[in-house]
């Protein structure tokens, strides 16, 4: 099995989530596993409660737009989830997904597929959504290599000194 298919349970935010809602901007500033026990504090307060690490986040359309504060990403890392699929996600919260080291993937109709608490697993690099409790699979667009580089190399920071010297 790939190190980029992940299996967990399911938790689930609808569409349309603003990063102000996925960590208040009150909370920023406490330590990262500190705000981790408040993201979506409004939307769903026992997620950062309860979420394990592994789980799977599922998210309907245009999730994490707004603010480009990268603090959501790092505080969905500092949640233990393994990845998120969506149905799509705002180009600023993708590329700060990427950026910091947290595997997505945007998969249509897979907000519609999911209740809350289901066994899914997610194939990243094959763009592949699979529900265990149902057994339906959904195909989304698989990840761009150079995007699995960075999330590799720990992020684009940490990849830095890998691309001095790259041509394209």
């Amino acid at each position: 099995m790939s190190k980029y298919v992940f299996e967990g349970k399911s938790w689930k935010v609808g569409d349309f989530i603003p990063t102000d809602q996925i960590i208040k901007s009150r909370r920023v500033y406490q330590s990262i596993d500190k705000a981790a026990k408040y993201v979506f504090e409004d939307i769903n307060p026992r997620f950062g409660q309860e979420v394990q690490k592994g789980d799977i986040l599922v998210a309907g359309k245009h999730f994490g737009q707004s603010s480009g504060r990268a603090v959501a990403v790092k505080a969905l890392i500092a949640t233990g989830v393994s990845c998120i699929v969506a149905e799509s996600f705002s180009r600023t919260f993708y590329r700060n997904a990427f950026e910091i080291g947290l595997p997505i993937l945007e998969v249509s109709g897979v907000h519609d597929a999911v209740e809350e608490g289901d066994r899914i697993s997610v194939d990243v690099l094959g763009g592949v959504f699979c529900n265990e409790r149902t057994g339906e699979k959904l195909e989304g667009k698989p990840i761009d290599p150079f995007l699995i580089e960075m999330i590799e190399a720990g992020g684009v920071i940490a990849m830095a000194p890998k691309l001095v010297g790259r041509t394209t």
